[in-house]
């Protein structure tokens, strides 16, 4: 590579990496609060929120890494347009398509790792994810019994706790009560306890020291009345249910299952209409990678002895709408209102003849700004504004 393409090649990581980043702290942390909440209310181990937080980072990196892109060029470029770098660039003969030489390298690369996270990583992530919290539900990763509550059992089983110290070690103010379908039952209360493995899975040994046992059973005439030292009591645990096999819906199934469902003549109307949808989805998001360089170029460039950041906002507007029509047009799609063909390939035709004219305009037009009259128009509405604070002011202090 050139000085001047290591140079843009710096420009553009700096914004890029540092999007991606804070996208993905933003969308995780915001995440993170219900998931303690729900293993929390699931009675879970903690740990297992962080290999949540894992599952749904493809998920956050499918719409981060398009806008990480965005940002990483428009950035880049304007900060060579408001140094005046741009302009010697172009004065020694540089054209804007040479000067995306390096950020359609970025291009490529990322929309190759995108297509691998949306079409391979994020279907199996999100079938781990609602594997976890299946798990949860059931029990399958240790639930706790929490301490002040009545748990129950299977086979009419009951615990209270009052205190746990050292991690669950040493429990106190123990209460168990058993009842089973002929009519039998226990009651018993013990100053402590301690929960035991097995050598069999489905059963725990609670042992339990110094209580009482109230014990009723068929044959007995009246409750038996038995105080311990020490006394052993076996409790059933939780049956394991078998979770269900990936690809229940389209978000757990990989590309090439997509395009097989939706092309098997086996299949129901509805199945092959969203699998078609959510396969052509997917393809688009990752060819709109491809146009994102000539977007942040067009606008990237402020207008001369303008320093306005509205191309800012208005690329992250543009690419936040455009995925949020394409979720629109894959709705519409798997309904077979539309053919998903035309409800996705239609909006991204639409919006790269967009970006193209935005592109031609600005690298061939001579003086052309594609957004220059959102530029005048910003500008006056700033000017009109900072106009009224003054006499609004001196209103307050007369």
């Amino acid at each position: 590579m050139k000085s001047i393409d290591r140079y843009m090649a710096r420009l553009i990581a700096v914004p890029l990496f540092s999007t991606l980043i804070i996208s993905a702290m933003l969308l995780v942390l915001d995440r993170m609060l219900r998931l303690f909440d729900f293993v929390a209310t699931e009675g879970g181990p903690i740990s297992v929120v962080w290999r949540m937080l894992a599952n749904l980072l493809p998920e956050y990196l499918g719409l981060g890494i398009p806008i990480g892109l965005l940002l990483g060029v428009l950035l880049a470029f304007r900060r060579l347009a408001t140094t005046s770098e741009l302009d010697v660039m172009r004065a020694v003969g540089m054209s804007y398509p040479r000067m995306l030489f390096v950020p359609f390298l970025y291009a490529i690369a990322l929309a190759a790792v995108n297509f691998a996270i949306v079409g391979f990583i994020q279907p199996d992530a999100r079938y781990s994810y609602e594997k976890l919290r299946f798990e949860l539900r059931t029990g399958a990763l240790g639930a706790s019994i929490k301490v002040g509550e009545f748990t129950h059992f299977p086979n009419g089983g009951t615990v209270r706790i009052e205190r746990s110290r050292e991690g669950g070690r040493k429990l106190s103010g123990i209460f168990v009560q058993y009842a089973d379908k002929k009519g039998a039952w226990y009651a018993v209360t013990a100053k402590s306890g301690q929960f035991l493995a097995t050598d069999n899975p489905d059963e725990i040994i609670f042992r339990l020291t110094q209580g009482t046992m109230v014990n009723k059973a068929a044959n007995f005439a009246t409750p038996r009345v038995l105080t311990f030292t020490s006394h052993d009591l076996p409790i059933a645990l939780p049956k394991m249910e078998n979770f269900r096999s990936q690809g229940s819906s389209n978000l757990e199934m990989t590309l090439p299952t997509l395009a097989h469902n939706g092309h098997d003549p086996r299949a129901d109307k509805q199945v092959r209409d969203t699998s078609r949808a959510a396969f052509h989805f997917r393809i688009v998001e990752v060819f709109t990678m491809f146009l994102l360089p000539l977007l942040g170029l067009a606008l990237g460039v402020p207008p001369k002895r303008s320093s306005s950041a509205l191309g800012v906002i208005l690329g992250i507007v543009m690419i936040v709408a455009y995925h949020k029509v394409n979720e629109y047009g894959m709705a519409v799609g798997g309904l077979g209102k539309i053919d998903p063909v035309i409800a996705l390939w239609g909006p991204f035709l639409l919006f790269a003849s967009l970006v193209l004219w935005m592109f031609y305009t600005i690298a061939f037009v001579p003086g052309g700004q594609p957004i220059g009259a959102l530029e005048r128009g910003a500008s006056k509405a700033a000017k009109a504004i900072r106009r009224l604070l003054p006499n609004r002011r001196r209103g307050a202090k007369a």
